[in-house]
């Protein structure tokens, strides 16, 4: 009999944890077929896109660009609301997010990345490695920088809590009307825009930059996810709080940093140079190349 690690990842039985992983996952995409057999309004349209766009804004800002790459930063009780607001995505918890997404960052395309369409295809980088149950451990020392926030810890292992409080609250003030559109058909369609970037982006779109990975830019992409389908512009430069470069790349995430930043919510907004964005590009001539970016790796990075 083979052992486990030597049967492709995609290949490999659910254990236990997998099948609830799976159970979960796929039961909230059935109920969203409930919602035909609810009374429609585009009032509940309305709060099926705002709870898309405030827990999108919260993991691409949050999960992604401040406790992933720590790209600005801000006040411990502002940290904690964005850690609150993105638990309430169902994407597991902060730290657990932001420590394999650097690990992504360290092995992409490569063998060791856990999410790569050209290591173990696409329906494994979309959402099968979250599902499998191998990697539901987090990997405190990768994130050392943030696991010394006990509130954060907790958040981390009860992960669940804030989105089923989301979902109780929608269903006791809306019913199930609310429910079904508020959070189940809110919360896929949250999920799978943020996949696309691990999956998608990986595999369709432009290269601008020569990077180690397949990262590529795609416009519709960012449109859907506030800026992230930028995504070799992200992995050219990773410390960016701003993942469209120039000023035709719709980045939502940005502006609303931007926004806070006015009003003193948020601070250190991190931009790469414009020479550097300007001279590293595969369109430009040869002669204008310059060495990659450096930069400082994030889990070495003090609080």
């Amino acid at each position: 009999m083979a052992r486990t690690a030597d049967i492709p990842r995609d290949e490999r039985p659910l254990s236990i944890v997998g099948w609830l992983n799976a159970a979960a996952f796929f039961s909230i995409h059935l109920a969203c077929f409930a919602a035909f057999f609810v009374p429609f309004s585009w009032g509940l349209v309305a709060l099926a896109v705002g709870l898309y766009l405030l827990r999108m804004f919260a993991v691409t800002a949050g999960y992604h660009r401040y406790f992933s790459h720590r790209t600005f930063k801000t006040s411990r009780a502002f940290q904690l609301v964005l850690a609150i607001l993105g638990l309430t995505s169902l994407q597991k918890g902060p730290l657990w997010w932001a420590a394999h997404h650097r690990h992504h960052h360290r092995h992409s395309d490569q063998p060791e990345d856990l999410h790569s369409p050209h290591q173990d295809g696409l329906y494994w980088s979309h959402f099968g490695w979250i599902l499998s149950g191998d990697y539901e451990k987090t990997d405190y020392e990768r994130i050392a920088d943030f696991a010394k926030y006990p509130e954060l810890m907790w958040l981390n292992r009860y992960h669940q809590v804030p989105g089923i409080v989301l979902g109780v609250l929608l269903f006791a003030f809306g019913g199930w009307p609310a429910f079904l559109w508020g959070f189940c058909i809110s919360t896929v369609f949250t999920w799978h825009a943020t996949f696309a970037i691990n999956s998608l982006t990986h595999l369709i779109g432009k290269r601008r930059y020569e990077t180690t990975d397949d990262s590529r830019n795609h416009w519709f992409l960012a449109l859907l996810t506030l800026g992230e389908g930028w995504h070799n512009n992200h992995h050219y430069y990773k410390s960016s709080v701003r993942q469209g470069f120039y000023w035709w790349e719709v980045d939502v995430s940005y502006y609303v940093l931007r926004a806070l930043a006015a009003v003193g919510i948020v601070w250190d907004l991190k931009l790469p140079k414009p020479e550097i964005i300007e001279r590293n590009r595969l369109d430009r001539p040869a002669a204008e190349a310059m060495p990659p970016a450096v930069e400082e790796s994030e889990e070495r990075q003090a609080a």
